[in-house]
């Protein structure tokens, strides 16, 4: 049970035109959004940045972009977000089931992963996941691939989903009916 529940159609106006500026046309709102539009100011403020982060104006590529959300999400056990993303993305961004279960469960070293560009990002977030700071070899393998307008968005990128997992796991926020879970672990 969702501990803050999502808003229900009908929406108010000033919600409705929030909501609907937040999903591709014609879609429903997601839980999360619908929770979001339960604190309006808040909601207004995030829009830019979300859509930012979403954008093409991001300088990653959108694979790089996914790889980074979906890795993030997985560490801090968000199953809701994760399941948008590889609904929404997975696709788009070329991840393949291998991948997919690695971001979740497995790491940079995976054989899965063949790109240096890939497996730095996943080390990223895992560092920054772990001691919110990027130590200075990886910040040196990082330095020789990404430019530094890449680097400030997978680090900003990183904290934003940091954020949207806190809220949707600290919500309880229960799984959107056409998202996939999290793939199951992998047995030694």
């Amino acid at each position: 049970m969702p501990r803050i529940d999502p808003l229900q159609p009908p929406y108010g106006a000033e919600a409705g035109e929030q909501l609907r500026a937040m999903m591709p046309p014609d879609t429903p709102p997601i839980a999360l959004f619908r929770t979001f539009a339960k604190n309006l100011p808040m909601t207004r403020a995030m829009r830019g940045w979300g859509s930012y982060e979403l954008s093409k104006e991001l300088s990653l590529s959108l694979r790089e972009r996914e790889i980074v959300i979906d890795r993030t999400c997985a560490r801090c056990g968000c199953a809701y977000e994760w399941g948008v993303h590889v609904a929404y993305f997975a696709a788009k961004a070329r991840l393949g089931r291998e991948q997919l279960a690695s971001l979740s469960h497995g790491g940079p070293d995976d054989t899965c992963w063949t790109a240096q560009r890939d497996r730095l990002l996943i080390g990223a977030v895992d560092a920054l996941h772990d001691t919110s700071d990027v130590p200075g070899p990886l910040w040196g393998q990082l330095t020789a691939e990404f430019s530094e307008a890449e680097l400030l968005d997978l680090l900003m990128l990183c904290g934003w989903y940091h954020a949207i997992s806190f809220a949707a796991r600290a919500t309880r926020l229960e799984l959107e009916s056409w998202a996939p879970a999290f793939p199951a672990m992998a047995s030694s």
